[in-house]
């Protein structure tokens, strides 16, 4: 799951648009960037945050330095001790050519103390784009640490099936496919209706009731 393979395989299913949301971290949003313009995708900068309830957001920026600024705070929040290699595995950053540059010393998968209005908030405040993660799920989801998706400051909330629709409270609603494999990529997405393949185009489209998600792979490049 390197940030090429990820291009890469997002643009063989015919994709897009691709964003790139590792836990509590955006530190390898800028080689991500230098492979969406190679194969010609627009790229979303951002992070998967764990908020203070232990639930997953996400959060999306059009810029790989606001991502940054916000991954900034999120590893000064984060409640985690030093993080075991041996036991969890790396948790590395790479450069353009996948030659990696670091490993993260906290556990990324642990919680920030941000709660989930103060985690939109900052994300907003940046000009992001803020979407509840698989409010659906059984574990760091909405429905499972709170039991149901509280009002509040959101572009989009993000289920993964069609029957949870309803729960998502009358905001927009995306599928994404939450890809941890590469053999998962694209199998959900999200149809965005817009003039313009770009962050605020994404963006009005949500405002504006113009997304549509499906729960498919997607099918590969069209002609």
């Amino acid at each position: 799951m390197s940030p090429r393979r990820v291009v890469r395989e997002a643009r063989a299913r015919g994709l897009a648009a691709v964003a790139l949301c590792d836990h509590n971290s955006a530190l390898n949003c800028a080689p991500f960037r230098s492979a969406c313009r190679a194969e010609g995708l627009l790229g979303l900068y951002g992070l998967e945050m764990t908020t203070r309830e232990e639930l997953h957001v996400l959060c999306l920026f059009a810029e790989v330095e606001t991502a940054l600024d916000l991954g900034d705070l999120v590893f000064a929040r984060l409640a985690s001790g030093p993080y075991d290699a041996e036991r969890f595995g790396d948790q590395v950053y790479v450069d353009e050519e996948e030659v990696i540059l670091g490993s993260v010393e906290k556990h990324l998968i642990s919680a920030v103390d941000l709660s989930l209005e103060e985690a939109a908030r900052e994300t907003r405040r940046r000009g992001g784009i803020f979407i509840p993660a698989h409010i659906d799920r059984s574990t760091y989801s909405a429905s499972s640490q709170l039991g149901f998706l509280p009002e509040g400051d959101y572009d989009a909330v993000e289920v993964t099936r069609p029957g949870a629709i309803g729960a998502a409270g009358g905001y927009p609603v995306v599928a994404s496919s939450d890809a941890h494999y590469p053999a998962d990529i694209g199998m959900r997405h999200t149809l965005i209706m817009t003039d313009e393949l770009s962050f605020e185009g994404i963006r009005e489209a949500f405002a504006a009731g113009r997304s549509t998600p499906v729960f498919a792979r997607a099918p590969g490049p069209t002609r």
